[in-house]
């Protein structure tokens, strides 16, 4: 790969105060920002990103990372990239909602079937024009990442039926589309910044959370949390984002590359959840977790009268032309 055109790109980015790398430099280190630990699916595809471009570019580029909010919450993150302050990031679209609206369409709850069919649709047609809208706010989207479907955690008791949930304080994102299901379902939504939550579980503000077992084993919740409901009621996208300030500039090859490795991070999100989903549920019972099974069919016809908000929102072409992917 000619590196020429990408340092001139690095240089005049350095008098912008994007780099720290002077053009004499042999390396040049990139800032990529996640909210969880290096021991989760965001690290494992923030490790995949940076061997890829570490190797790809032969040691010239380094990745720091920056796991556990280090660099501020996820809308911080996402605000950081647009400003060029981060160059790099791993993010929920559960933060992605509030500056590429499309995005929550993915959010409604019961809406794939697996994770395969979630898969089909990210990778498809409909995934692929969701990235394209992200220059539009200032992001430049990699690829689509993973973090598997969501499951509920509490202090108080188990939760079987739509009934059990009702009364019940639980942590959400700050997304309307998880918030407009759980109100329906008599639960008290409460959107809090994920850095607050243990310190919330532990003073008792909060009664429970939701979150893919992907999250639920890597961020030790079990340790905080008594029952988890496999209620598998929301699918957890995650999507690699770059900085335009870092992509704009580069050449052809260069940017190959870094989709390349957003590719390869993506991969590598997904066999994580693939073998957390095998073996999570044993790991949480083993920390003392009590797990149980739910009424599916109950939860997706609680959720239905919410649907027609959902409709108006995204579309009932577009949600029934997810629904029906095959």
């Amino acid at each position: 790969m000619r590196r020429t055109g990408f340092f001139k790109c690095l240089l005049a980015a350095t008098v912008a105060g994007v780099f720290a790398a002077a053009p004499a430099m042999a390396e040049t280190t990139l800032k990529m920002a996640y909210a969880l630990s290096t021991n989760s699916h965001y690290g494992a595809g923030a490790d995949a990103f940076a061997k890829a471009i570490e190797g790809g570019s032969k040691g010239q580029l380094k990745i720091q990372q920056f796991p556990n909010s280090a660099l501020g919450g996820e809308r911080e993150v996402i605000e950081g990239l647009q400003l060029g302050t981060i160059d790099v990031a791993i993010v929920s679209t559960g933060a992605t909602l509030n500056f590429v609206p499309k995005t929550g369409v993915f959010d409604i709850p019961f809406l794939f079937r697996d994770l395969a069919h979630a898969r089909k649709v990210l990778d498809g047609e409909i995934g692929q024009q969701m990235l394209a809208e992200f220059p539009k706010r200032g992001l430049i989207a990699l690829a689509w990442g993973e973090q598997g479907f969501r499951q509920l955690t509490n202090n108080v008791r188990p939760v079987a039926k739509p009934e059990d949930a009702k009364g019940l304080k639980i942590r959400t994102t700050e997304n309307p589309i998880h918030i407009a299901a759980f109100r329906e379902l008599g639960v008290l939504a409460t959107p809090m910044a994920w850095p607050e939550v243990a310190t919330a579980l532990q003073q008792g503000t909060i009664d429970g959370q939701e979150n893919p077992l992907s999250v639920i084993v890597s961020a030790k919740l079990p340790q905080l949390q008594k029952y988890l409901s496999l209620t598998a009621h929301v699918y957890g996208p995650a999507l690699v984002l770059m900085s335009p300030s870092a992509y704009d500039g580069l050449s052809d090859a260069d940017k190959a590359m870094f989709k390349a490795a957003g590719h390869d991070a993506a991969v590598a999100m997904r066999n994580y959840v693939d073998a957390v989903e095998k073996s999570g549920i044993e790991e949480v019972k083993k920390q003392g977790m009590q797990v149980n099974t739910v009424d599916h069919a109950a939860f997706v016809k609680a959720v239905q009268p919410v649907y027609p908000q959902y409709y108006k929102q995204f579309g009932k072409e577009l949600v029934e032309s997810i629904q029906n992917t095959k």
